[in-house]
């Protein structure tokens, strides 16, 4: 009598085994998984939760007359005014930059491909700094713009600069065979299907612009950020800077919702492999020299002039300015606090990634919207719910390490999140039960299989984060122990005594510091635009 075998050579109605006749097993029981992913999400809503408390507990009468007085009304025209004039400044540049490098024979585009994305590596504050140096008289609405966009618009360059890079060639030929002109093939062709790259972009432009402290305070423009960190000095966590935190969370949830909005329901995917010529680049000609000369302008304004006062000052400073007993202890405290907080942030990403990339569901997708929600507000609004909480239920961890890393957990968790949720989609659960089905346990095969094949994509979650602690000021002011001395906090406090040599080294290391992982983020986006 025959047996009847299946495909795979197993008898036909048993059941495929692993190992000792069960079905192979995640590392880590599901529910685990998801207790540690809605441990996560609860503890990352903590900003809001304070939020919501703060204005129950002011009550309506008391938190109406502090939101609706004329100071709230003036941060709040300032606020509008930035974000009106910036947003669209920072749109042009980087989309007009993207275009240039990636779809005209422009000479040196893959130099300036990387000039354009430079000053990212500047933080804003470093920014203002040398501007202030260059113009001592800057100061309102104008000049927060110019260091703003200056500072920012490589956030709109490099995601169009990567949609470009990966975009069809044959959508615009297609457009030029039936007779449109180059102009009117990118406004009518490419600039649609630049649509989720720059409504991106300008979110986190808007959203940067909400959060920024240091640049703003340099140039005595006050915005809700500012105005929210003197209310904190002055009165330590009074009624009024906590309504004005509130107003200040508000902006940035409807930012998120026109955001989402703004994506629309369009289809940007092509099926199939595409075109595999590369796009016609549409030559200069007599806009050659002028192309050439605003994009210079632009490097040297934005990343030039900077550098170059960061390093005047230090040159005017001496030797002395490199005092080892002042900045050796706040680089190693920023390299402490770096990479703890990155080994930290990648560890708690892990479980949200594993269950959106092995357990897709609506429930895994709200999980992790909520560290995307979370991580879109202010730093100083973090801090704040640190701080009231800290004091009122656990008084023992105020101004603690904890603390303060816990805070660049929950800022800093979605750059973790992306890269991991990337690195495990490419280690499919597959190998997995192929190494239990000879015999692994779950937790052996897993160190094996997955977690070496996510490392790389960790690691870059992990450099990112690195580079984001390494910046961070607002945060940091507010909760960091006493005694603590970092590049960011050091530089603040000598800039603000107008110690502009003294400040000029932490300037110079941050932005070296910074400047590799900048390079990585960019080479990470050519390489998603399959360049």
């Amino acid at each position: 009598m025959s047996t009847d075998l299946s495909a795979s050579g197993t008898p036909a109605g048993s059941t495929t085994t692993a190992g000792k006749g069960k079905r192979p097993r995640p590392p880590f029981g599901v529910s685990t998984v998801s207790i540690l992913a809605i441990l996560t999400a609860l503890f990352s809503l903590l900003p809001l939760g304070y939020v919501v408390y703060m204005t129950a507990a002011t009550g309506w009468d008391t938190a109406v007359e502090l939101i609706f007085r004329p100071r709230v009304a003036e941060l709040l025209l300032n606020t509008i005014l930035l974000m009106v004039i910036t947003v669209p400044a920072c749109l042009v540049l980087g989309v007009g930059g993207a275009w240039l490098v990636e779809r005209t024979k422009l000479r040196g585009h893959r130099w300036w491909a990387v000039a354009l994305a430079a000053p990212l590596a500047i933080p804003a504050f470093v920014n203002s700094y040398s501007w202030v140096s260059a113009v001592p008289s800057l100061a309102g609405i104008w000049s927060g713009v110019l260091i703003a966009t200056l500072s920012y618009f490589p956030l709109v360059y490099i995601p169009a600069a990567a949609t470009l890079g990966r975009l069809d060639p044959a959508i615009e030929q297609s457009a030029a065979s039936l007779g449109l002109g180059p102009w009117a093939v990118f406004f009518r062709v490419v600039l649609p299907q630049l649509r989720i790259a720059m409504s991106g972009g300008a979110l986190l432009v808007a959203l940067h612009l909400l959060a920024e402290y240091g640049a703003f305070a340099m140039i005595r423009f006050d915005t809700f950020t500012t105005a929210i960190m003197v209310q904190f000095q002055s009165t330590f966590n009074g009624t009024a800077g906590n309504m004005l935190a509130s107003v200040l969370v508000f902006l940035c949830l409807i930012l998120l919702l026109v955001e989402v909005r703004s994506r629309g329901t369009a289809r940007y995917a092509r099926i199939g492999s595409g075109a595999q010529a590369k796009a016609t680049r549409m030559p200069l000609g007599l806009y050659q020299v002028p192309a050439q000369l605003a994009l210079l302008a632009l490097t040297v304004l934005a990343f030039g002039v900077p550098v170059w006062f960061v390093l005047r000052w230090i040159v005017a400073g001496g030797p002395d300015v490199w005092a080892a007993d002042e900045f050796i202890p706040a680089l190693l405290q920023t390299l402490m606090y770096g990479a703890v907080g990155a080994l930290v942030t990648t560890i708690v990403a892990f479980p949200m990634a594993y269950l959106a990339v092995r357990r897709p569901s609506w429930f895994s997708k709200m999980l992790e919207l909520s560290n995307y929600i979370t991580s879109s507000l202010p730093g100083i609004v973090v801090g704040l719910a640190f701080v009231t909480v800290s004091i009122r239920v656990l008084p023992g961890v105020y101004q603690t390490t904890g603390v303060l890393i816990a805070a660049y957990v929950l800022l800093f968790l979605p750059r973790a999140l992306v890269n991991l949720r990337a690195g495990l989609a490419q280690a499919p659960k597959e190998l997995d039960e192929a190494a239990q089905s000879l015999g692994k346990a779950p937790l052996v095969s897993f160190f094996r299989v997955t977690l070496r094949l996510s490392a790389p994509a960790a690691a870059g979650g992990a450099a990112l984060v690195f580079l984001a602690i390494v910046n961070e000021l607002t945060a940091t002011l507010l909760l960091s122990p006493n005694g603590t001395r970092t590049l960011a906090t050091e530089f603040w406090s000598k800039s603000s005594e107008i110690d502009y040599t003294g400040a000029a080294p932490y300037a110079l290391l941050m932005i070296l510091l910074s400047a590799p992982m900048t390079y990585l983020l960019f080479q990470q986006s050519k390489k998603v635009a399959g360049q």
